[in-house]
């Protein structure tokens, strides 16, 4: 009988199936998983050189795999002015004064990560950056990516002015006289962005390490890059994806999303084809593949840019004009969708408000019939804040997937303050609804969306189950049946998650056969309150059955 590599012991393990945890060891050879069961009946596969992993007290779960993240520019904003632990606008304000005083050599103070709800309306000033930095342009992205904060020199450098009028796909925040008071939104945001200098595509390639780094250690063993192409001032990021791949620090596996650009047509499927054909030619899809197409249907709420069937509400509950934005027309959006799909890719769809929902399942109605033995596409929907309840059963009649950002089913202030007083107000009741697409038979993946919150799978799970944040005291967000229980919420980050990615097959599961991704947790889940889920921490984190990262 061979002898396992490593055999991991006296803990519990969690594969995706099961309704909870179970004693068992786990053993790996030649990074596969070779034997789950009982210790008594795994002894045979330690020998002088198996490195015995003692997990008493501690569950084995597989490497969490994220459906929706943006690492490259994580990573850069990690290595920029990082706001993302800022406590308040006052402290935004430090940190990016500390910043620019360290940095006196970079021409643009560039960044990401300040909050909404830190400022009046979710809308900062150009005056504040102004009093911090004004010898410099100053662009910082916000938490979601949907927005930018501009100090005065960078609006002046980009032109912005009161005439300026708002692009087709974004707006300009204004004061009173019509000039621009700094916050951008959406598509308004590349009127400054262009003329920043471009980031260095040695500093993407910092930045995916720093990245990698990070997701590692919290357990992300593959994942789904949201955003691959030349966006949001970044250089090609397929390419720097290939850099790692032929430098061999690529550890993850990951599956690159061609980032679909909104005001071109079916014409650049073309040029995804050849993309896809060049990183599937290096003959490691276990490591990269590049055979998703995102594309953004809608944008955020809290800006009033996401799609809904009903106007949005002004400051005094009465109705708007404004029901959201879609970027495609419905008709774009059909064409798009039916020649990726023909061209064999998997859409991945951002789709927050209800009527982006409704349009991007219409889009995969029309897709025409498929043979019973044709490849899955797997296509799936990002984000799904509000839902309509008779769109919820459309998802598997249509084998379209749900790719929940958990984290965010929750009461906190950029929801509270900046969303739902200007919804419907029976629509807080349908936000997230995770619990009806679960009932509805919905295959269910899960992702971060990070670094637009935090990457930590295990505080997305918490609120899964819970529909409380980490820490808060709030009330749960909507009704008791929108919660998963945590083999649900475990299954979607893991096995649900892994075949979004097309790698079920290998990953997502703690079964003979399965390449050894895996994740050693510090505590059971199953045995401790649920309102404790948060507190577990990841101990290691193996690839291939090799150690790549440990907290010990």
């Amino acid at each position: 009988m061979p002898i396992a590599d490593v055999v991991f012991t006296g803990g519990t393990v969690f594969s995706a199936g099961a309704a909870a945890s179970v004693a068992a060891d786990v053993a790996v050879l030649d990074g596969r998983i070779v034997a789950v069961g009982p210790t008594d009946d795994l002894r045979a596969w330690v020998g002088d050189a198996t490195t015995v992993v003692d997990t008493s007290g501690r569950l084995v779960v597989a490497g969490f795999q994220d459906a929706h993240v943006h690492p490259i520019g994580a990573g850069v904003e990690m290595l920029q002015c990082d706001l993302t632990g800022a406590t308040d606008a006052a402290d935004c304000l430090r940190i990016i004064a500390e910043y620019a005083q360290a940095n006196p050599d970079e021409p643009w103070i560039r960044g990401a990560g300040w909050s909404m709800e830190f400022f009046p309306g979710g809308t900062p000033m150009a005056a504040d950056l102004d009093a911090v930095v004004a010898d410099r342009p100053v662009l910082l992205s916000n938490r979601d990516h949907h927005g930018a904060w501009a100090n005065s020199l960078a609006l002046a450098l980009a032109g912005v002015t009161a005439e300026t009028p708002d692009p087709s796909d974004g707006r300009i925040e204004r004061d009173a006289g019509g000039a621009p008071s700094g916050t951008l939104h959406e598509g308004a945001v590349a009127l400054v962005e262009t003329h920043a200098p471009d980031i260095d595509p040695e500093l993407a390639y910092r930045g995916l390490l720093r990245a990698q780094e990070e997701l590692l250690a919290q357990g992300v063993t593959g994942w789904q890059d949201a955003m691959v192409g030349e966006v949001l001032g970044l250089p090609d990021t397929l390419e720097v994806y290939l850099r790692a791949v032929a430098d061999g620090t690529l550890t993850a596996r990951v599956v690159a999303a061609l980032w679909w650009e909104r005001d071109r047509d079916t014409s650049q499927l073309d040029e995804m084809v050849r993309r896809r054909d060049e990183v599937a030619a290096l003959g490691v899809p276990e490591r990269l593949r590049a055979d998703s197409i995102k594309i953004m249907v809608d944008g955020v709420a809290e800006n009033f840019t996401a799609a809904m069937n009903t106007p949005y509400r002004d400051a005094h509950g009465h109705p708007t004009s404004n029901s959201g934005h879609t970027f495609l027309t419905p008709q774009a959006l059909d064409a798009a969708v039916v020649g990726a799909d023909a061209a064999g890719f998997q859409v991945h769809f951002h789709a927050l408000g209800n009527r982006a929902v409704r349009e991007a399942l219409d889009a995969l109605e029309a897709l025409p019939a498929r043979a019973a033995d044709a490849p899955q596409r797997r296509h799936h929907l990002a984000h799904l804040q509000i839902v309509d309840e008779v769109d919820v059963a459309r998802f598997a009649e249509l084998g379209a997937a749900a790719n929940l950002q958990a984290l965010w089913a929750c009461h906190e202030p950029q929801l509270d303050e900046l969303a739902l007083p200007f919804l419907d107000a029976e629509l807080e009741a349908r936000h997230y609804p995770f619990g009806e697409l679960d009932r509805a038979g919905v295959l269910l993946g899960a992702g971060s969306d990070w670094p637009v919150s935090t990457a930590d799978p295990l505080a997305a799970i918490h609120v899964a189950v819970n529909r409380v944040g980490p820490g808060s005291d709030a009330a749960p967000l909507g009704a008791a049946g929108q919660r998963l229980d945590l083999a649900t919420a475990l299954t979607a980050y893991t096995a649900g998650s892994a075949w979004l990615n097309g790698r079920d097959g290998s990953t997502g599961r703690i079964e003979p056969g399965c390449l050894a991704d895996l994740v050693v947790l510090d505590r059971d889940p199953f045995t401790g309150p649920v309102t404790a889920i948060a507190d577990t921490r990841v101990l290691s984190t193996w690839v291939d059955g090799a150690l790549v990262y440990s907290a010990e």
